[in-house]
């Protein structure tokens, strides 16, 4: 049997390329070889600040950037239509240890921003995320989970978790999910090499996937490559993230000839611009054709998904179903 691969992302806007080679493109190399699963987090999302019709849209939204990308329609699920999430995550809390969920660190991020954003609001979900988080990935006996970083201590969180009931229990049922390390470029902004690319620091700052031809080109056109603060014999931060931007692009041959001109100390930076500018019109292209494709469809679109998340969701009340009966809960049939 296939390894079973877990993931979800939140329903923020445009997908930008910090988003896709950092994390959605290989959603897509994945699916050829394990059972993906993967969700729109849409009650993740209502743990910040807001508002409900923009929610709903940047869902769908989402949905067809992904399936534009790749991804495939029969890997994806909503969060919001498989309420056993949110029925395992209060489980979870019960076996979750209030100490370890207060030192999340995310938690202290996100606080601040929020605080910002809602005069000092700060709601439990965003407290209680990583136990919701952790629901999500044992739910569906996720073998692997592929995490960055910063999510590695919501992934030792979950598997405590999952040790801590398997211990209460008497039972190794639910599997200790592991990270899956693959190749993922830190993206920067191309206007602050020193950032990594984001939304939330402004337009100037990320590159959307589906970005007009024209829009694109002038971007990394106007790209910084050297801030005048890098030690000699190094390269700077704005010429290491465009050579990324064009590994992560597929151009291989072209970044081989680059390097070996950087190297050789014979790097202009105007043709390292142009080259990574078509790798990235390239797929932009094809991104957008596939995406206005679906556009057209949006009806078959919602009707793929929302089939898609009824199949997804019977192996969640499978587990559901057994977590009560293991936990000395009701089921509804007793």
């Amino acid at each position: 049997m296939k390894k079973t691969v877990l993931s979800l992302i939140q329903p923020t806007g445009h997908m930008h390329y910090g988003n896709y080679f950092g994390a959605v493109k290989n959603w897509v190399d994945l699916q050829d070889k394990y059972t993906c699963f993967y969700g729109i987090a849409d009650y993740h999302a209502m743990s910040m600040p807001y508002q409900p019709a923009k929610l709903r849209e940047n869902i769908w939204d989402l949905i067809l950037n992904l399936m534009a990308v790749g991804v495939k329609a029969e890997n994806l699920f909503i969060q919001s239509l498989i309420p056993e999430h949110v029925e395992l995550c209060w489980i979870f809390n019960c076996f979750a240890s209030y100490g370890q969920v207060s030192r999340m660190t995310q938690f202290k991020d996100k606080s601040a921003q929020s605080e910002e954003k809602a005069e000092g609001f700060i709601s439990v979900g965003l407290f209680d995320y990583p136990v919701l988080q952790a629901a999500d990935i044992l739910i569906y006996r996720a073998d692997y989970v592929p995490v960055g970083k910063d999510q590695e201590q919501h992934l030792e969180l979950s598997r405590n978790i999952a040790q801590r009931f398997n211990n209460q229990v008497g039972k190794e049922y639910f599997v200790l999910p592991a990270s899956l390390n693959t190749e993922t470029p830190s993206v920067k902004s191309t206007a602050d090499p020193s950032k990594k690319m984001s939304k939330s620091a402004g337009d100037k700052h990320y590159i959307n996937v589906f970005a007009e031809d024209a829009v694109l080109r002038k971007q990394i056109k106007s790209a910084v490559t050297d801030t005048g603060d890098t030690p000699a014999g190094e390269m700077s931060a704005g010429v290491a993230n465009l050579f990324s931007l064009l590994k992560a692009a597929g151009n291989l041959e072209a970044h081989t000839s680059l390097m070996e001109d950087y190297q050789a100390g014979n790097l202009k930076y105007a043709p390292l611009k142009e080259v990574v500018a078509d790798a990235l019109a390239n797929l932009s292209a094809g991104f957008r054709e596939k995406r206005a494709e679906l556009n057209a469809d949006k009806k078959g679109v919602k009707e793929q998904i929302r089939e898609s998340s009824v199949t997804i969701r019977k192996r969640a009340q499978e587990t559901i179903r057994e977590v009560k009966e293991l936990s000395g809960l009701l089921n509804v049939k007793m």
